[in-house]
């Protein structure tokens, strides 16, 4: 089952972040609580760790992009089987 990765709430005055960079390619496993991403809000870089264990299906905000908090960041799938038959939002 996919699982839609959002961007949460770091800090009480966080309401949006940008993108950094994508530590994790689409079609890689990631763990549980690994890392995912890398954020800046408000001129401090935090890391966006994964919520459960998957492969990265597709990232939903390209490198530089700001967000508000809430947003669909990645989408992660438990199987190869799923990954092979998910079809991409943009396409």
């Amino acid at each position: 089952m996919a699982a839609t990765v959002k961007l949460p709430k770091f800090g009480l005055t966080m309401e949006e972040a940008t993108i950094s960079r994508w530590e994790v390619a689409v079609g890689e496993a990631v763990a549980q609580g690994q890392t995912i991403a890398t954020i800046e809000s408000e001129k401090v870089e935090i890391e966006l760790p994964a919520p459960v264990a998957g492969i990265v299906a597709e990232h939903l905000v390209p490198v530089g992009e700001t967000v508000p908090v809430g947003t669909a960041v990645a989408i992660l799938v438990s199987s190869a089987d799923e990954l092979a038959s998910y079809s991409p939002r943009g396409g």
